[in-house]
């Protein structure tokens, strides 16, 4: 352990952990659009638009809510905003009998619309025994539709919880039993994998996509328009990766801080996860680049930084100016440059875009974070752990939600100085999101936090507080995020929160689902991208669809 002038704790350096380097060498940075072909692209997607609409238009009843998730998973529903607002209207009014297929996705595509739809729709599939009946343990479709709603459930919705267990308990069983390659077999796997509601949407488009190719009900024309609009979204992405990297390089602090994660991609990754949709370009960049800052801040506290030095840090974050930077060790000047360059660039981005009221809201976060982070800091290096309740209240700043949030404001047409107000009041949505993510994140870092049983973590602090083992408190953590999920549901179906900024409310949802995939099943993808991110990408950003 390097240490640093007194022989205290406040002069001990954390046990460096060395990051692997980036593992996608030039593959995005010598990108070149092919203009010509996203006009192509771009002439196909307008021509068959005006057939979807007219499909749109001429369906109805339970065929007509299939079309609308199936326009949905296949990545099109931008397209068409209006046309599907109106239907899905049409649909929350409908007064029919369905079975249990349609039943459970007319309730969870309401839901997850922001629609107030009653559980009780399900009381008419449940016996005497307060189960569901046996004759739905062999339908397939009934069983995925039943699963994928159920995970859309709020506190207290007993009949969702039984569908939860009757479904997975027979999914599991089904996997086993159905020969391959069938596709029902296919879509229960995936099923299992990952929850549609709890799912990237742009990570699970071409997925769908490949088993809607599969599927003998397939309208082609809508095969077609998803297997184009991907294509042309990628090239795209590429677009913007690639000058993202340029803007990455430039800093060259993955050679300049060797305690830093390299990990340009994997953060836009990130960024394409809060918001797909072509339009949001200048939104993606920018969170591309708070995930950066946070990565970069995060791992100068915990990483490498001495207790004396992450102190003198934030203090020079407070002034927020150039004054007295030589002050810094040379490692944080690096940094705080790197800071301060991210900030010019969004007050000319704030300016452009008539958002001139943000920049102040980003400077002010930045400076909540770093004290957050040194907060926690000093707790683990000194070995003395604040209660539980205590960690989870700065936890809901280390989440990164406030300031990775307050730099795509200036992207968003639509975005006010009051939704950042609204987003830094601390509503209950944000709070609890927030605390969700820091627990899907611990389930999945904390081994690599302790530093081999060298440092303290959260799991640690949930232990001495409530006397439990390591393996209790992980359950737990489990137990809170499945809660935290009900929790976030709770916020968006309640009337009160219609008033909330829709597209921001959007990110918080797509942050916790980033969440979930990252950190999946006790493993950190964004650490470690090694470990089953490099398909997803690839998927995403390096091969396209053939057509």
């Amino acid at each position: 352990m390097e240490q640093c002038g007194l022989n205290s704790v406040r002069d001990i350096r954390p046990p460096m952990t060395k990051y692997t380097p980036c593992m996608w060498g030039d593959i995005f940075s010598t990108f070149s659009s092919d203009d010509q072909m996203q006009e192509s692209y771009s002439k196909s997607i307008e021509a068959g638009k005006k057939e979807i609409i007219s499909m749109l238009m001429n369906t109805s009843s339970g065929n007509l809510i299939i079309l609308l998730d199936t326009i949905e998973r296949l990545g099109l529903a931008y397209h068409f905003e209006t046309e599907m607002k109106q239907k899905l209207d049409g649909i929350y009014n409908l007064n029919q009998e369905f079975d249990l297929f349609t039943t459970a996705l007319r309730f969870r595509l309401l839901r997850q619309h922001q629609y107030q739809v009653s559980c009780d729709v399900f009381d008419k599939f449940i016996g005497k025994d307060n189960k569901f009946e046996d004759i739905h343990s062999s339908d397939v479709e009934g069983l995925l539709s039943l699963y994928e709603a159920s995970h859309v459930r709020v506190h207290g919705e007993s009949v969702l919880e039984e569908a939860v267990a009757f479904t997975t308990d027979h999914l599991i069983r089904l996997e086993q039993e159905l020969l391959e390659p069938s596709l029902s077999k296919e879509k229960v796997k995936q099923a299992l994998q990952q929850p549609l509601h709890k799912g990237v949407r742009i990570f699970n488009i071409r997925p769908y996509i490949s088993t809607y190719e599969r599927d003998e009900s397939r309208n082609q024309l809508l095969l077609e328009l998803a297997k184009i609009n991907f294509n042309f979204l990628q090239n795209l992405y590429k677009t913007e990766l690639s000058q993202l990297i340029k803007w990455w390089n430039k800093f060259d602090l993955k050679s300049k801080l060797v305690y830093a994660r390299d990990r340009i991609v994997e953060s836009y990754h990130w960024g394409v996860a809060a918001n797909f949709e072509p339009q949001y370009s200048h939104v993606r960049i920018a969170f591309t680049k708070s995930v950066k800052l946070a990565s970069v801040l995060d791992d100068t506290y915990d990483n490498y930084a001495t207790l004396a030095e992450a102190e003198l840090f934030t203090q020079h974050l407070e002034r927020w100016n150039m004054e007295n930077i030589d002050q810094l060790p040379g490692y944080m000047q690096i940094v705080y440059r790197f800071i301060m360059s991210i900030y010019e660039d969004y007050q000319h981005d704030a300016a452009t875009h008539d958002k001139s009221f943000a920049p102040s809201y980003f400077k002010e976060t930045v400076k909540q974070l770093a004290r957050a982070y040194n907060k926690e800091q000093i707790w683990i290096m000194e070995q003395q752990m604040p209660s539980f309740e205590e960690y989870m209240n700065n936890s809901v700043i280390t989440s990164g939600i406030n300031m990775i949030f307050s730099v795509p404001i200036s992207g968003i047409k639509s975005a006010t100085k009051e939704d950042i107000d609204w987003l830094l009041s601390e509503p209950k949505i944000v709070i609890s999101t927030a605390k969700m993510v820091r627990h899907i994140q611990d389930l999945g870092s904390h081994e690599r936090e302790n530093k081999e049983g060298k440092l303290l973590t959260v799991v640690d602090c949930y232990m001495k507080d409530r006397n439990v083992s390591k393996q209790e408190a992980l359950a737990k953590f489990a137990e809170l995020v499945e809660e935290g999920w009900k929790n976030v549901n709770t916020e968006l179906g309640m009337k009160a929160n219609r008033s909330a900024p829709k597209e921001i409310v959007k990110l918080l949802l797509n942050y916790a689902r980033m969440f979930d995939f990252t950190y999946k099943n006790g493993s950190d993808g964004y650490t470690s991208p090694e470990n089953g991110v490099p398909q997803q990408i690839v998927a995403l950003l390096v091969d396209p669809i053939l057509i």
